[in-house]
């Protein structure tokens, strides 16, 4: 089976490439190979791969700059996964596809649910939403997955931020008041792979959209710290003491976009329908914090 993971070269894109290796030959989709903006030039390659199953890693994620360029992000994030829908649909092939707690409002303390009233506050959460929008009307019994918090050994994120300036600074500010959970870029691939296998078993077997995130919260502050924690149980310097990392509130960080407050997912539907336990957000933490001593360190 030729599988086609677009995004090849971002975080969890990366992690894909390994973990869906042995259901067939993956090739993996960078800028490199083309702008998957461009309507004409995702036609052309997915005319030339072929694939039975695409795995839409590709999004515009840069929240902040949304706001001042909403066409770069629709592409990329409302366009390009209805193109790869339609193209689906046409051509007897499965699509997976990622989404975001963004397409939510973040009221209330609750973790969402998948049947919850959706409220994107960002350009970035409307363009996601648009897309997921557009794979459903596909009717093609694709899956959605949406997570949250993404972050890995690998690639720009908030572990490896909070990382490197632990290693420079003797204080930080982080906010404190947005709630959410952490999720490692290999548990999305680890978690696709099993997707993957069950459509294999019995095709479109398993379908429709779903939560993928670990157990548990945190918020942005107290993530930090324990990033730090793990990195220094495992013997990396660092210049910073936890008592100089410093909650603050979103008001005294301000942004272009909007964040929101609450981002806990509720991962029940997943559990149930994939028979998983999925890893409490520390422990996948610590994984990834290991990761990042024996190989990201190198790179």
């Amino acid at each position: 089976m030729m599988i086609l993971v677009t995004g090849s070269d971002g975080q969890v894109g990366y992690e894909l490439l390994r973990a869906l290796a042995p259901y067939g030959r993956v090739t993996g989709l960078t800028r490199a190979d083309g702008d998957l903006s461009n309507a004409a030039t995702v036609g052309a390659l997915l005319d030339k791969y072929q694939p039975r199953c695409i795995v839409n890693a590709a999004a515009y994620t840069a929240v902040d700059q949304a706001e001042s360029d909403p066409t770069a992000a629709e592409a990329l994030n409302s366009r390009l996964p209805s193109q790869l829908a339609a193209w689906a649909k046409a051509n007897d092939a499965s699509l997976i596809h990622y989404s975001t707690d963004y397409v939510y409002d973040g009221s209330g303390s609750r973790p969402w649910k998948e049947d919850d009233p959706v409220g994107p506050l960002s350009v970035y959460g409307k363009t996601k939403l648009a897309g997921d929008q557009a794979i459903i009307d596909a009717d093609i019994g694709a899956v959605i997955f949406r997570t949250s918090w993404v972050y890995g050994a690998r690639g720009r994120n908030f572990m490896l931020t909070m990382l490197k300036l632990a290693q420079e600074r003797d204080e930080l500010n982080v906010v404190a008041d947005q709630w959410g959970t952490p999720t490692p870029a290999w548990l999305i691939a680890q978690v696709t792979s099993v997707a993957v296998r069950e459509n294999l078993r019995e095709k479109g077997s398993f379908k429709g959209l779903y939560h993928l995130t670990c157990r548990g919260d945190t918020n942005w502050c107290d993530f930090a710290r324990t990033i730090m924690t793990d990195a220094r149980a495992l013997g990396v310097a660092l210049k910073i003491s936890l008592e100089r990392v410093k909650p603050i509130p979103t008001m005294e960080y301000p942004a272009p976009a909007p964040r929101p407050l609450n981002s806990r997912l509720d991962v029940a539907r997943l559990e149930q329908a994939l028979g998983l336990e999925l890893p409490h957000w520390e422990e996948a933490l610590q994984l990834t914090v290991r990761d990042w001593t024996e190989y990201g360190r190198r790179s």
